[in-house]
């Protein structure tokens, strides 16, 4: 499984931004695809997950509400929509591939994509 991300950029606080991961390979359809993210100094940590097959979807406490994750199988995409964001979002956002939707929450995906930056103005 290949993952590129994109979509990473500027945004004030409150503003809203959306990311890209284009997967290929064979088995990805088989897969969860989600995102963790890494702000400088901390650790790396889940954000949200989608299965490909079925369409169910995890986040964690701290963005439920506020960011959607969804895919386009026509174009092998999975999107995360951020809306509201905060300053202490800003992050290196990664999008990753897990057999399960519980070891993606576990931290522990089975492939890794590269990341894309996420600044977030106050």
């Amino acid at each position: 499984v290949q993952l590129q991300a994109s979509g990473g950029g500027l945004v004030q606080a409150g503003g809203s931004l959306r990311l890209s991961c284009a997967a290929s390979g064979r088995t990805f359809s088989s897969y969860a695809v989600g995102w963790f993210r890494q702000a400088p100094g901390k650790e790396r940590e889940f954000a949200a997950a989608i299965t490909w097959r079925s369409g169910t979807t995890l986040y964690a406490d701290s963005v439920k509400g506020r960011f959607t994750i969804s895919r386009d199988n026509a174009k092998n995409t999975v999107y995360l929509q951020m809306n509201s964001l905060k300053p202490e979002e800003s992050a290196v956002y990664y999008c990753a591939a897990a057999v399960t939707l519980a070891t993606m929450r576990a931290g522990r995906p089975d492939h890794w994509g590269q990341g894309t930056l996420v600044t977030v103005s106050s």
